[in-house]
């Protein structure tokens, strides 16, 4: 097998690859699992172990990543729902796996490609998504109706693709002195959309961490001058608030509703077996009901797997009403019941080494990217769990494969 592997071109083949998963990646789970499979299974027949262990090895990225992963293995050991343990897991196989094979296998030269075939696709859910919104054809997918057009992946999800992407463009817009007037103008036009597209879908999340990217591009751009930067920041996002508020009803209306329902929360506080049923009201109950279970498995948490039973039983003391849940829609807080601080200095280090890294590119582009890239994890970390959700993971690893690795060394 590995010999009949040598007789092409591995590494172009790697390369066509990667842009191919660039490309589906926002689009289709099907086919991005389909190009995975292959890029594993060539990795794994092709030979040439000893560099590839040398590359991950030498990585302290790469350790932190699968030190996390084993830390969940670790906890199996100590869980009693074995089931709910495999299933986490299983969504985690990109930190075991995915993620060493791609950083083995990217190319420098090629790395420009796997961004334009990713804002190819980002384009191309852009045109769906208003085609949808203006009803020229019906919603479908996810985009369940014209007033939420998320059609390749749930809002959840597709907003924090908009804010990176959004973050992506305009940097573009702003640093790349090479874009002729057609291309600027192009991505000036792109950026627009992206913006507006992000107030008229309604993922909470997405929209906080675009405003978190604002006030990053702000302060790389007047990297020297933090006059200017608070001025442009304060005049900045207040005018991009208000514009959404008034012009899209799907913001409007979310804004006010979390408002409402922080305001409303002591009021019904679910010890006093009263139900919230409100999405930010819900997330401060399953906060308060981990935090209870965090207090008693501080340091190693209760295992892989046993979130669900744990939580469950807090939840019949504390808030006997309220149903169960199996997630407490913050990924610090499932890591802190699964694994404990361990699992979460784990975890933290992962991101420590991401902006560690990122200040020591020279290269413009990957320096600022390779910044934004984690803080736009921790950020949306706080409202969901999405390091363990395919296209959220599958993102973060794949940008992460390249924008932190020192192709000088290769």
């Amino acid at each position: 097998m590995i010999l009949l592997l040598q007789k092409f071109n591995l590494n172009k083949t790697y390369q066509y690859l990667l842009i191919s998963l660039g490309f589906f990646l926002p689009l289709t789970v099907s086919l991005a699992n389909l190009i995975i499979v292959i890029i594993v299974l060539l990795w794994l027949f092709s030979g040439d172990y000893k560099e590839k262990y040398k590359q991950i090895i030498n990585s302290k990225l790469m350790i932190a990543s699968l030190m996390f992963y084993f830390i969940h293995v670790m906890g199996m050991f100590w869980t009693e729902d074995l089931d709910w343990g495999f299933s986490t897991l299983h969504k985690m196989w990109y930190f075991l796996l995915l993620w060493p094979v791609l950083f083995t296998i990217v190319n420098k030269d090629y790395t420009k490609y796997y961004i334009y075939a990713f804002l190819l696709a980002m384009a191309l859910s852009e045109i769906v998504s208003y085609l949808i919104w203006f009803e020229a054809i019906p919603p479908f997918k996810n985009a369940l109706t014209s007033s939420n057009p998320t059609p390749f992946m749930s809002h959840i999800s597709f907003n924090p693709f908009l804010a990176f992407t959004i973050y992506v463009v305009i940097h573009e817009v702003l640093f790349n002195k090479k874009l002729n007037k057609l291309m600027l103008g192009l991505y000036s036009f792109f950026s627009v959309a992206l913006i507006f597209n992000m107030f008229i879908t309604g993922g909470r999340a997405g929209q906080v961490v675009f405003f978190v990217m604002i006030i990053i591009l702000i302060l790389q751009y007047f990297q020297k001058q933090k006059l200017k930067a608070i001025i442009a920041t304060i005049i900045l996002l207040p005018a991009i608030f208000i514009t959404a508020y008034h012009t899209s009803p799907i913001f409007n209306q979310r804004a006010n509703l979390a408002f409402q329902e922080l305001v409303k929360y002591d009021k019904n506080r679910v010890a006093i077996n009263q139900s919230v049923v409100s999405s930010v009201g819900a997330r401060i109950l399953f906060a308060n009901n981990s935090w209870a279970v965090i207090k008693e498995n501080s340091l190693l948490g209760v295992g892989t797997g046993d979130f669900p039973t744990e939580y469950l039983r807090i939840n019949v003391i504390n808030s006997p009403t309220s149903p169960s849940v199996t997630n407490p829609h913050n990924m610090y807080l499932l890591v802190l019941v699964q694994s404990g601080i361990v699992g979460l200095l784990s975890m933290l280090s992962i991101f420590y080494y991401q902006i560690k890294l990122s200040f020591k590119e020279s290269n413009r582009f990957f320096c600022d990217l390779g910044f934004a890239l984690p803080l736009l994890f921790l950020v949306i970390m706080l409202s969901d769990s999405y390091l363990l959700g395919h296209y959220t993971s599958l993102l973060f690893v794949f940008f992460s494969s390249f924008l932190y690795k020192n192709f000088e060394k290769d």
